[in-house]
């Protein structure tokens, strides 16, 4: 680990057998929903209050679910590693609605559009270990 490190808690919304992905504001590369963990914030607590910030969504830390844990070159700034909690989302409360730096968000399954540019860690882990476990198509 360098002093750079990124360390994150992101978190998966499936419905419809569909992944929610988000794009910030600026950047080329879908990625996973969630943010850097802040001093003194577990993991847990960092994705409910950046679910809260990017989508407008309540969710309680006991509907978060461990699924993986990650580390790759960060998608927008690949000199630096990230190191990725990542969780199901069991539910929420609210509608989802991008907010702050978030752009775009998108709903996809595991047939990527050519077009569409995804953060290593989305591409390579996190959408074949859910398509492998039945949860997405």
């Amino acid at each position: 680990m360098q002093k750079d490190d990124i360390f994150k808690a992101s978190g998966i919304i499936i419905q419809d057998r569909k992944l929610l992905v988000e794009k910030s504001v600026g950047k080329e590369f879908f990625i996973h929903l969630g943010g850097k963990i802040e001093p003194g914030e577990t993991a847990k607590q960092a994705l409910v209050r950046e679910l809260k910030e990017e989508i407008t969504i309540d969710v309680a830390e006991d509907d978060l679910e461990l699924f993986d844990h990650n580390s790759a070159p960060a998608a927008n700034s690949p000199e630096v590693n990230v190191h990725m909690d990542v969780f199901l989302v069991k539910q929420w409360q609210g509608v989802i609605t991008p907010d702050n730096e978030v752009d775009e968000l998108r709903w996809i399954n595991s047939d990527i559009p050519s077009d569409m540019k995804l953060g290593s860690i989305m591409e390579h882990e996190t959408i074949p270990k859910l398509k492998a476990a039945g949860l997405i198509d």
